[in-house]
């Protein structure tokens, strides 16, 4: 939420709305780890827990950045420095 606070000038619960909205759950699941972790599996945005490793198929945390950055529609700063240091920067 705070990228959004800072990146579109959004109010807390504007941004909450605004992320909820572009995952498609509620404001209420974004607080509930359970269905953020099978949301963040169903958008290909990785599931970060400490006891487990990612599956193989899934995106770890670099790849996870790149989606969660196109998805919400805000600017990552590592994003566009690993796209600029790569040439992908476009």
């Amino acid at each position: 939420m705070a990228r959004m606070q800072i990146t579109r000038g959004m109010r807390l619960p504007e941004a909450k709305n605004y992320v909820a909205g572009k995952l498609g759950v509620s404001v209420l699941d974004l607080c509930d780890s359970g269905v953020m972790y099978e949301v963040r599996g169903q958008l290909g945005l990785g599931r970060f827990y400490d006891s487990e490793s990612t599956y193989p198929a899934e995106p770890l945390a670099m790849e996870a950045k790149f989606r969660i950055a196109e998805l919400l529609e805000v600017p990552i700063n590592c994003v566009g420095r690993f796209r600029t240091l790569t040439g992908l920067a476009g």
